[in-house]
């Protein structure tokens, strides 16, 4: 099956709305926010409502007024050309306020968001005079000739446990991380926090296509991504669904459980090998239950 470019904007941007949770009401989150008329865009701009508010998550606690947030999915590089593109982009919105000197440059940040860590750019940094100050565990400040506050982020090497959201940006992820998202996605109450956190969900899952078929065969874990997954696969035919259900018809279930695997399938979590198999069907036999059963 051929593989889909996976969307990581979307699921960065709904991992820092669950990362800054605590304060999601002081703050306005803008993404994609156009420079100016023309095409010309930063990834997520984060302006708190009011400047004296403390931001309790170690990230924004360096915010200010007006912060600039670019991120770097796995595959982009994030070299000294980024950097400054970055800075531009800074100056570009601070030069675009409706009046002179509106936006002050003291009152805005710029944090450039990456999987691992910019070898090549630290040592850009070291060799050129700039400082690169640690603050917490993945959080790095940079000192020196700069137009505005930077700090970049490696979330590779955040705390596991307090950023369990941007650290699910990964096509690494291991079996205890995706334990890890489900165990705090059902903690989560709120509907507004459940669908940021199915955005995030969607896009990990997409980029550990292998990890999750390990996770198919694991009993306990299985029912776990069931669970979660269910408003999205198992109720693609809700009628249907639910008329098995009411009615208690075994071929009701039946036809869920076919309905769940095979919208793994069509999401490109699994392959149908993966799918026949958890059937202990071979692909021709699977295919033609999913006929039998009104399904395709």
């Amino acid at each position: 099956m051929k593989d889909t470019k996976i969307q990581w904007h979307p699921g960065f941007v709904a991992a820092m709305n669950l990362e800054f949770k605590e304060n999601r009401n002081d703050l306005i989150f803008e993404k994609e926010h156009n420079l100016n008329t023309k095409p010309l865009e930063v990834d997520l701009l984060i302006i708190k409502k009011d400047a004296s508010v403390h931001i309790m998550n170690e990230i924004g606690a360096f915010f200010r007024g007006h912060n600039i947030i670019e991120y770097k999915s796995p595959k982009d590089s994030l070299d000294i050309d980024v950097f400054y593109k970055s800075m531009a982009y800074a100056s570009l919105y601070k030069a675009y306020g409706k009046t002179v000197d509106e936006r002050k440059a003291d009152d805005i940040t710029v944090s450039i968001i990456r999987e691992s860590r910019p070898r090549e750019l630290f040592k850009y940094f070291d060799e050129h005079g700039y400082s690169l100050e640690p603050q917490s565990k993945g959080v790095y400040r940079i000192e020196g000739t700069v137009l505005f506050p930077v700090q970049i982020i490696v979330t590779k090497e955040l705390n596991q446990d307090t950023h369990t959201w941007l650290r699910a940006l990964s096509e690494n992820l291991q079996k205890e991380d995706i334990q890890r998202l489900l165990d705090t996605m059902q903690n989560l109450t709120e509907t507004e926090d459940r669908e940021m956190a199915d955005s995030v969900l969607e896009v990990s899952l997409t980029a550990n296509k292998r990890m999750v078929e390990k996770l198919i065969g694991d009993g306990n874990m299985y029912e776990a991504l069931m669970e979660i997954m269910e408003p999205q696969l198992v109720l693609r035919d809700e009628a249907k669904m639910k008329e098995g259900l009411q009615k208690g018809l075994q071929k009701g279930m039946q036809k869920g459980e076919f309905e769940t695997l095979y919208g793994l399938v069509c999401d490109n979590l699994i392959t149908i090998e993966s799918a026949a198999e958890r059937k202990n069907m071979t692909v021709n036999e699977f295919q033609a239950k999913l006929q039998e059963l009104d399904i395709i």
